[in-house]
């Protein structure tokens, strides 16, 4: 049994937030808490809502199901190893778990991870506060809106119907099986885009993950970081702006609809 414990796992899946916390954000705060970094010549016309933490809280079960996957194989894998691998597909984490271990795995071992996720959220998974309602105020204001994750439209259909937002999501879901390549590559953000036909520029995405955000900047898309906890810290590439809470979305939303003043 290596030194990363079962109970480590027992506590993240029992409270959201227990991850590491950054003492700062590794970017120029202030200025990702303007509202004009958001607002552009082009005015918003879609958001890009990612799922696992930012409306779903369903990454302490993925990242447990990962910690007891690592300790099978003898990989003491660390908790700020686990936190880096927030916002990767299954197929992505193949090839970090084979270096670690110093062996292939199965081909099949991606499936094999997303079946074992899917039966661990059996047990339930929980809303990011503020979830459903910044959902409905968005449709309120008559923004399109539409879901972009690396993960399966199984994974995802489990976790909206679990928590009751499937009618509010369903038509509108994009999964990066559904492309060539899973963030941290455009492909999704574009397809979300094209299928509401709307000019990137256009965009804004809500992400909570290092991949996401790099997915949107390659994506000409502006993105907004929710980052409750200061998780934005490790972001090699900065959000446009950051919110702790999905509360302040709408206002910053109905401000980016109307066109910047040439």
């Amino acid at each position: 049994m290596t030194a990363l414990k079962l109970s480590a796992c027992s506590k993240m899946i029992t409270s959201s937030r227990a991850v590491e916390q950054a003492p700062h954000l590794g970017f120029d705060e202030q200025l990702c808490r303007s509202g004009d970094a958001v607002l552009s010549d082009a005015a918003l016309r879609l958001v890009i809502f990612d799922c696992d933490g930012v409306l779903i809280d369903s990454e302490p079960v993925s990242r447990c199901v990962v910690a007891e996957e690592a300790m099978s194989l003898g990989w003491a894998v660390s908790d700020a190893e686990l936190q880096g691998f927030t916002g990767l597909t299954w197929s992505a984490l193949k090839p970090v778990f084979e270096a670690a271990i110093g062996r292939e795995l199965p081909a099949e071992w991606p499936k094999m991870l997303q079946d074992r996720l899917i039966d661990r959220m059996r047990g339930g998974v929980e809303l990011i506060e503020g979830a459903k309602q910044v959902l409905c105020e968005t449709a309120a204001l008559g923004l399109p809106y539409r879901i972009a994750s690396n993960s399966s439209h199984q994974e995802m259909a489990q976790k909206f119907t679990f928590t009751g937002l499937l009618p509010l999501v369903e038509g509108r879901i994009h999964s990066a099986r559904d492309v060539r390549h899973g963030k941290p590559a455009p492909d999704l953000f574009l397809a979300a885009a094209k299928a509401e036909g709307v000019d990137p520029a256009q965009c804004l995405v809500v992400e909570d993950s290092a991949p996401g955000i790099a997915a949107a900047h390659a994506a000409g898309m502006r993105v907004v970081a929710y980052a409750p906890d200061r998780r934005a810290a490790r972001h090699e590439v900065a959000p446009h702006y950051v919110v702790r809470s999905l509360a302040e979305l709408p206002a910053l939303f109905k401000a980016a609809m109307m066109e910047r003043a040439a």
